[in-house]
């Protein structure tokens, strides 16, 4: 049985920082990209992060870019997400995918359905 189970969200302050967890087990991490979803209330799903587990290559959406950091660690099966300088406008749920690795370069446009398997997201709340 797959599993991705994201752990990390929580309360933080503008400007504060948080290292969101994505543990996979049942499947071969290196075969797979692992990205970041997140969606704010009322608005779509922004794919702002993806990591080739293959070749290391990672990606990362403007939004982000420069604040968030996307990491690995394959002898824990788990993906990371640094979030640093976070802004209020990075509340959300954010959720972590599976895709094959060679859908990596589309990440950015691919559709929910693509994705093979999804955690059950955590909340990143920041307020003052």
């Amino acid at each position: 049985q797959v599993q991705l189970v994201e752990s990390g969200g929580g309360l933080v302050q503008p400007g504060g920082s948080l290292r969101l967890s994505c543990a996979a087990s049942g499947i071969t991490l290196n075969y797979y990209a692992i990205g970041w979803v997140r969606q704010a209330p009322g608005k779509e799903r922004e794919k702002i992060s993806a990591i080739n587990n293959s070749d290391g290559r990672t990606y990362y959406a403007d939004s982000v870019k420069g604040r968030f950091t996307i990491s690995r660690d394959n002898t824990k099966a788990t993906v990371y997400l640094q979030m640093n300088s976070l802004k209020p406008e990075d509340t959300a749920v954010y959720f972590c995918a599976a895709v094959g690795v060679e859908w990596y370069y589309h990440f950015p446009n691919l559709t929910d359905g693509r994705f093979d398997y999804w955690g059950q997201g955590t909340q990143v709340t920041v307020s003052s």
